[in-house]
């Protein structure tokens, strides 16, 4: 930044179905703010309704980065993600708004508010495939027990139908010798360009499973499926990163007559409420945080005023 001035930074987090977004947008309307998405889905075009992309009309206007920004088959990494949230943070705050990092991608906002450097561990596409074939061959399970045998902690910590991550772990390994780069937990060191504050919203488990259900259940009567239909005819296989991504590789199973529709809704929402699960258990990690229990709110206006109150104590103990 070239002075001692650091960035506010408003870090909007939670599991899936929360109200992140409209929260967010709100807060953005009263702050004179900007929104980052930090969603490892909603990077990619075409892909809107399965992620949950906010319309233009959901955003009233306020600008949002990072989303649309990269089309299917793209090779994304966080390192990537760390260096376009970062400079839009940055553009943000020198034009005189306020930042807001909004998401549930845990590692995504890991990569923005600690000091993470990524230098070491790029891609290596010729690794990479040789992994995707073989789990193409031999299926997910003997990638993943691959990462057993170098590194059995990090691989518990991996689902081992999570072939990304999977891979990613293996990948740093054979760069560094170190798969735990992928999810280090102690030592972190904030990044010193921010003052954050940091968010998370959640609701009560039978709550948030009922909000996840009547989602899916709306993602369905907004055309998912033909959402993934195009996908598939535009040449966007069942294999890539983003296909692999909830509510597309539920879709794309059904779509190949794998099982029938309500098979894969129930799948969907099934997979939906796991996600939801680890999130938690990811945003738990982190000890300064505030917790907003979304069920002590009557509205998303409310919400948005007790989030704008604690962001007036951080400019003011700034």
């Amino acid at each position: 930044m070239g002075n001692n001035r650091k960035i506010p930074l408003l870090v909007v987090a939670g599991p899936t179905a929360t109200g992140k977004t409209a929260v967010a947008v709100e807060v953005a309307l009263g702050l004179n703010g900007e929104v980052v998405s930090a969603d490892s889905m909603q990077i990619y075009r075409f892909m809107d309704i399965g992620t949950a992309k906010p319309t233009a009309q959901e955003m009233k206007g306020v600008p949002h980065h990072l989303i649309d920004i990269v089309y299917p088959d793209a090779d994304f990494t966080v390192a990537v993600f760390q260096r376009l949230a970062r400079e839009a943070i940055e553009n943000i705050y020198r034009c005189g708004r306020v930042p807001l990092l909004v998401g549930g991608t845990g590692f995504y906002i890991d990569a923005v508010i600690y000091d993470y450097d990524f230098s070491g561990t790029g891609a290596d596409e010729e690794f990479r495939k040789s992994l995707q074939e073989k789990a193409e061959q031999k299926g997910k399970k003997a990638v993943h027990e691959m990462l057993e045998e170098v590194d059995p902690v990090i691989a518990s910590r991996i689902h081992v139908n999570d072939l990304k991550r999977t891979i990613r772990a293996l990948e740093i390994h054979r760069q560094t010798g170190d798969a735990g780069a992928l999810f280090r937990n102690n030592n972190k060191l904030a990044y010193p360009e921010y003052n954050i504050l940091f968010i998370v919203l959640y609701y009560q488990r039978k709550k948030l499973y009922s909000r996840i259900e009547k989602r899916v259940d709306k993602m369905i009567d907004r055309g998912l499926v033909t959402e993934v239909q195009g996908l598939l005819d535009a040449g966007y296989h069942r294999n890539l990163v983003s296909m692999q991504g909830l509510g597309y590789k539920e879709i794309v199973g059904y779509l190949h007559h794998e099982y029938s529709l309500d098979e894969a809704v129930n799948l969907l929402k099934r997979n939906t409420r796991r996600f939801a699960k680890r999130q938690l258990t990811w945003f738990r990690r982190y000890s300064s945080i505030k917790w907003i229990d979304m069920e002590k709110y009557d509205t998303i206006n409310n919400v948005a005023e007790e989030i704008k109150y604690h962001m007036a104590e951080l400019t003011r103990c700034r």
